[in-house]
C-alpha cells in the first residue's frame, strides 16, 4: 500500500494564488485585503455631457454615478411625455412661434397660414386702417394738389403725377402682387397718356375715357401674349387693369376747375385726418364727412364757390372714405399703408371733385 501524498484543500487567502501565480488585485482591493477607495472609480465607466431622449428631445442632466452601483445598476430614462409639444433648445417659443408666423411644431408639419386666414378663423376682423402717419401724407398730398391748382394747370401737374404712380403701385401690392414692374409700369404709363391728353384737348374728359379704353385692351393683349397658367393671367389682367383705371382716373384733378380742386383736396385732407382719430368706426365715419363738410365751407369762402362747397367737400370726403377702407382690407402690410393707404383716398375722390364741381359751379 502506497503512501498516498497528504492532500490538503486549496485555501486562497488574501490574494494569493496556489498555482504559483502572482498575487493580484482586484478592483477595490489591495494586495493586503484593503480596498483601495481611488480603484472603483478608475474602473467605472462615467458618462459626462447631456443625454437626450428619442420622443420628447429634452435634455437628461448628468448625474454622478454611484462607484458601487454604477456598473451593476444604468440609469433608467424619466417617463416619457407627450410628444405632441416637443421641448427643448430645438423647439421655438410660443411667442417666437406666433411671431414668425407659424403655428406649433407637429409631426407632419403644419401649412404657414396668412395673418387674414388666422383671423378669420379666430373670428377677428381681417382689417387694419393705415393710421395717423398715412393719413397725414394724404393730408400733405392734398394740400399740395389744393395749393398747385390756384397757381396754375401745370403746377397742379407735379403732384398729381406722384399721386398716379403711387396709386399703380400701391394697387399692385394691395393685390399681393410685387414686384410687378410691368403692370406698375403699364398702369403709369396709362395716367401720363390720359394726362398730356387731357392737356392737348383743353382739359376734356373725354380724353380720361379714350385712354381708359385703349388702356384696357393693351393691357388684355399682353396678357393674352404671356405663358402663365390662365388663372394668372385673369388675375394679372384685372389687377393691371384695375391700376389702370385709377391711376387715369385720378386725372380727373386736371380736367376738374381749379376751385373744386381746391375745396375737394382740401375736404378730403380734413377727412383722412378725422378718419385716423382713435374713435368707434361709425362715430370716426360720422365725424370725417362733418369735418369735411366745415373744410368745404371754409374753402368755398375763400374760392369764391361759397356754401356748396359743403356738398363738395362731403361727396368728396365719402368717396375718399371708400378708397381708405379699401387700402385697409386683408392685414395689409405696412409698405401697403404708405401706397394704397395714401393715394387711394385721393384717387377715389376725382370723380367726384369733377362731376360736382360742374354741377355746383
Amino acid at each position: 500500500m502506497t503512501d498516498q501524498p497528504n492532500q490538503q484543500p486549496h485555501q486562497p487567502y488574501d490574494g494569493y494564488d496556489p498555482y504559483g501565480q502572482q498575487p493580484q488585485a482586484w478592483p477595490g482591493q489591495g494586495y493586503q485585503g484593503h480596498e483601495d477607495p481611488h480603484a472603483a472609480q478608475q474602473y467605472t465607466q462615467q458618462w459626462q455631457g447631456q443625454t437626450w431622449e428619442t420622443q420628447n428631445h429634452q435634455p437628461v442632466a448628468p448625474q454622478a454615478p454611484d462607484p458601487e452601483t454604477a456598473i451593476l445598476t444604468p440609469q433608467s430614462p424619466r417617463p416619457a411625455q407627450s410628444p405632441r409639444t416637443p421641448q427643448g433648445p430645438a423647439a421655438p417659443a410660443a411667442g417666437d412661434a406666433s411671431a414668425a408666423g407659424y403655428g406649433p411644431a407637429t409631426v407632419g408639419g403644419n401649412a404657414r397660414l396668412t395673418d387674414a386666414q388666422r383671423a378669420r378663423a379666430e373670428g377677428r376682423s381681417p382689417i387694419i386702417e393705415p393710421g395717423m402717419q398715412p393719413a397725414a401724407l394724404t393730408a400733405l398730398l392734398g394740400l399740395l394738389l389744393a395749393g398747385a391748382a390756384a397757381v396754375g394747370t401745370y403746377a397742379l401737374l407735379v403732384p398729381l403725377v406722384v399721386l398716379q404712380a403711387v396709386t399703380a403701385a400701391g394697387w399692385f401690392r394691395l393685390n399681393g402682387m410685387w414686384p410687378a414692374r410691368q403692370g406698375i409700369a403699364l398702369g403709369f404709363a396709362g395716367a401720363l397718356a390720359a394726362d398730356a391728353a387731357l392737356l392737348v384737348s383743353d382739359r376734356s374728359p373725354s380724353a380720361i375715357l379714350g385712354t381708359l379704353g385703349v388702356w384696357v385692351l393693351l393691357a388684355l393683349v399682353l396678357q393674352l401674349r404671356s405663358h402663365a397658367d390662365p388663372d394668372e393671367r385673369m388675375y394679372g389682367l384685372m389687377a393691371t387693369v384695375a391700376a389702370s383705371a385709377l391711376a387715369i382716373v385720378a386725372g380727373g384733378y386736371l380736367a376738374a376747375a381749379a376751385d373744386a380742386v381746391t375745396v375737394g383736396a382740401v375736404a378730403v385732407a380734413v377727412a383722412v385726418l378725422a378718419r385716423a382719430l382713435p374713435l368707434p368706426t361709425p362715430a370716426s365715419v360720422v365725424v370725417s364727412l362733418l369735418a369735411a363738410a366745415g373744410a368745404g365751407i371754409a374753402a368755398g369762402s375763400v374760392t369764391g364757390l361759397g356754401t356748396p362747397g359743403a356738398l363738395l367737400g362731403a361727396g368728396a370726403a365719402a368717396c375718399a372714405l371708400i378708397g381708405h377702407r379699401v387700402a385697409s382690407y386683408d392685414y395689409p402690410s405696412r409698405f401697403v399703408h404708405f401706397t394704397a393707404g395714401v393715394a387711394l383716398p385721393l384717387a377715389a375722390a376725382a370723380p367726384a371733385v369733377y362731376v360736382l364741381g360742374r354741377a355746383l359751379a
